[in-house]
C-alpha cells in the first residue's frame, strides 16, 4: 500500500498535534468505505428533509430544534499567525461553524418509548490546503436512535462510547477538552450500545467501529465498558472504572493516520466532584495502542462565579506518555455567559511539544428555535 495519502499531522507547516503520531503508510483518505465528503452532504440533506416533514402536528411538542454557530479565532506563537481553529486544523472541535441539534422524543400511552438525534455542523477547515479535503467541512456528532427497552437504554448510530469522560460530558461546544480528544478514546463513534442507570450509578457499554468521526469498515472494532458511583446531579460526584479493547482506525477527524487497524487495550478511571462553586474532574487511561505502551492523565478544575454560575475560570493541564515519548499542555480558560444564548469564551494553551503558546477566543451561539 502506499503512504502518500495517509495524513501525518506533524507536516501541517508545524501545527502542534494533541496526540503522538508517527508517519507511517497505507490507506489513506478518499480510498476505502468511508462515508464523507459530498456522500455524506448528500445523506444528511436527505435526513433534515425527512425530519422537517416528521415535525408535523402528528408529533406534537414531542421535539427540539436548536440552532447553533460559534466564531474561533486566536494566535499561535509557533506559527506566528491568526489560527482558526482550537486545537488542530485536522481536528473537528473547535472551528467557526453553523450547525442544528435536533431531538425527537416517541412516546405512547404509557410513557417515553425511545429518542432519535441529530447533531450537525458546517464547518470552515482550515487544513483544506494541505489535506486536499473541501474548505468548508460537513460534521456529524449526534446521529442516533435510543429505544428505552425496561432493562436498558439501546442505541444504535453515532453516540459517545464507555470509555472516560467523553461518556457523558458534553464538549460539544467547549475549547477545554477531555483525553477523548488526545486520542485516548473518542468523543463519538459509529456503533451500538446499551447504558442503565441505578439508584448507585450506571453501567455502560458498547460496541463501535473503532473510526470515530468517519464511518469506516477494513477488519476494525472497538469494545468499551463503564460502571460508575455517584449520581453526578444528586450526589455532586460520579467516579467511574472504564476499559476499552479492540483494533481501531487511528483518525484525527475525518482523516486517517494511520495506515491499518491497530490493537488497543485500555484501561481507565474518572472522577467528577463538585463543591459549592468549585468543579473537579480528573480522568486517566493507561494500556497499549499504536504498538506502543501508553499512558495519559488529565486534571480540570474550574470555579465559578455570579449569579447562576455564569462566569467561570477553569485550568487544565494534560500529560500523556507514548513509548519513549512523552508530551504535555496547560491551559487555562475562561467562559462568560453574556445571555441565555450567547456565551463567550477565551483559552491560553502552552504546548510543550511544539514549545508554542496558543490563545484562542470562541463566541458561541445556541438558540432554541422549535
Amino acid at each position: 500500500m502506499s503512504d502518500e495519502n495517509v495524513l501525518n499531522p506533524y507536516e501541517l507547516h508545524g501545527t502542534p498535534s494533541p496526540r503522538p503520531l508517527p508517519q507511517t503508510g497505507g490507506e489513506g483518505k478518499g480510498e476505502g468505505d468511508a462515508l464523507r465528503g459530498n456522500d455524506l452532504l448528500k445523506l444528511l440533506i436527505g435526513i433534515v428533509l425527512v425530519l422537517l416533514i416528521s415535525a408535523s402536528p402528528a408529533f406534537g411538542k414531542s421535539y427540539l430544534l436548536y440552532l447553533e454557530a460559534q466564531g474561533v479565532g486566536g494566535y499561535s506563537e509557533e506559527k506566528d499567525e491568526a489560527i482558526y481553529y482550537s486545537m488542530n486544523p485536522v481536528d473537528v472541535m473547535q472551528k467557526p461553524s453553523v450547525g442544528f441539534d435536533y431531538l425527537q422524543r416517541f412516546s405512547s400511552e404509557t410513557g417515553d418509548w425511545g429518542s432519535f438525534a441529530l447533531q450537525m455542523r458546517l464547518a470552515y477547515n482550515e487544513a483544506y490546503r494541505d489535506t486536499g479535503e473541501e474548505e468548508f467541512q460537513v460534521q456529524l456528532y449526534n446521529a442516533f436512535f435510543k429505544y428505552k427497552a425496561g432493562f436498558a437504554d439501546l442505541w444504535i448510530g453515532h453516540s459517545r462510547i464507555a470509555f472516560g469522560l467523553a461518556s457523558y460530558l458534553d464538549s460539544h461546544a467547549l475549547l477545554l477538552q477531555p483525553l477523548a480528544m488526545y486520542g485516548y478514546g473518542y468523543d463519538r463513534d459509529w456503533g451500538v450500545g446499551a447504558t442503565r442507570d441505578f439508584d448507585w450509578g450506571n453501567v455502560s457499554i458498547a460496541y463501535s467501529t473503532g473510526s470515530g468521526m468517519p464511518l469506516e469498515f477494513d477488519g476494525n472494532y472497538l469494545v468499551s465498558a463503564r460502571a460508575s458511583y455517584g449520581v453526578l446531579s444528586r450526589d455532586n460526584y460520579n467516579i467511574g472504572f472504564s476499559s476499552t479493547y479492540g483494533k481501531p482506525i487511528e483518525t484525527i477527524g475525518y482523516e486517517k493516520i494511520m495506515p491499518d487497524p491497530t490493537k488497543t487495550f485500555l484501561m481507565g478511571a474518572d472522577f467528577t466532584y463538585f463543591w459549592n462553586n468549585i468543579e473537579n474532574r480528573f480522568e486517566a487511561a493507561a494500556g497499549e495502542k499504536m504498538d506502543e505502551d501508553t499512558y495519559a492523565f488529565l486534571w480540570r478544575i474550574g470555579v465559578n462565579f455570579l449569579d447562576e454560575d455564569r462566569l467561570k475560570l477553569e485550568a487544565q493541564p494534560v500529560y500523556w506518555k507514548s513509548g519513549d515519548d512523552w508530551f504535555y499542555e496547560i491551559s487555562g480558560g475562561v467562559s462568560y455567559k453574556l445571555t441565555s444564548d450567547i456565551t463567550l469564551r477565551g483559552m491560553y494553551t502552552y504546548d510543550g511539544q511544539m514549545n508554542d503558546n496558543r490563545v484562542v477566543f470562541q463566541i458561541y451561539w445556541y438558540y432554541k428555535l422549535l
